[in-house]
C-alpha cells in the first residue's frame, strides 16, 4: 500500500510540474507580438516587372512600357477575390480607369464586365497568361502597384494599397 501512495504523490507532483510549464509558456507565447504572415509575392518593392504585349477585352494593346498605377489579380474560383471586388471596384473608380489594369481568370462574364467599366481588363488563362508571367504572380487575388516598369508596393487586399499623393 505505500508503494502505491507514493506512486499517485510522484504521479501527481509530475502533473503539477507539467501544468506549470504549460502555463509559462502558454503566457510567453501571449507576450510575444503576432507575426504578419508573409504572402507569396514574387516581386517585391523595387523588382522589375518582365516583359510582356497583350491585348484588353476592349482591344486596348497593353505593354510593360505603358503600364502604370494599379495591377489586379483575380480569379473566378476565388473566395477571396469575390470579398475583395466591391472594395477594388471603389479604390479603381477613384484611381480613374487608366491607372488600373485587372486581369481576371476564369469564365464570368459579369465580373469582367464591371471590372471592365473601372479597368482595364486582360482576361487570362488557367496558367495566368503574360501579365501574370511577368509579375511571376501566382496566386489571387494580388494586387501590386506599378511606376516606371517597377514594382512600388504590394497587397493582397485593398485596404493594405497606399494612398497615392494628392488623393
Amino acid at each position: 500500500m505505500p508503494y502505491v501512495v507514493a506512486t499517485l504523490v510522484l504521479l501527481g507532483l509530475v502533473c503539477l510540474l507539467n501544468l506549470l510549464l504549460t502555463v509559462g509558456i502558454l503566457r510567453r507565447m501571449r507576450a510575444q507580438p503576432a507575426a504578419k504572415p508573409e504572402l507569396p509575392f514574387a516581386l517585391r518593392p523595387g523588382s522589375a516587372v518582365g516583359e510582356f504585349a497583350v491585348t484588353t477585352t476592349d482591344g486596348e494593346p497593353l505593354t510593360t512600357a505603358s503600364l502604370t498605377g494599379t495591377v489586379a489579380f483575380f480569379s473566378a474560383d476565388c473566395a477571396a477575390c469575390h470579398d475583395t471586388l466591391p472594395d477594388f471596384l471603389a479604390y479603381a473608380r477613384a484611381q480613374g480607369r487608366d491607372n488600373v489594369v485587372a486581369v481576371f481568370g476564369g469564365d464570368e462574364p459579369d465580373t469582367v464586365r464591371a471590372l471592365a467599366e473601372v479597368a482595364h481588363v486582360v482576361t487570362a488563362e488557367l496558367d495566368g497568361g503574360p501579365v501574370a508571367a511577368a509579375f511571376r504572380n501566382t496566386w489571387t487575388p494580388a494586387l501590386y502597384v506599378v511606376a516606371d516598369g517597377q514594382v512600388t508596393a504590394t497587397a493582397g487586399r485593398v485596404a493594405e494599397l497606399p494612398v497615392p499623393a494628392g488623393r
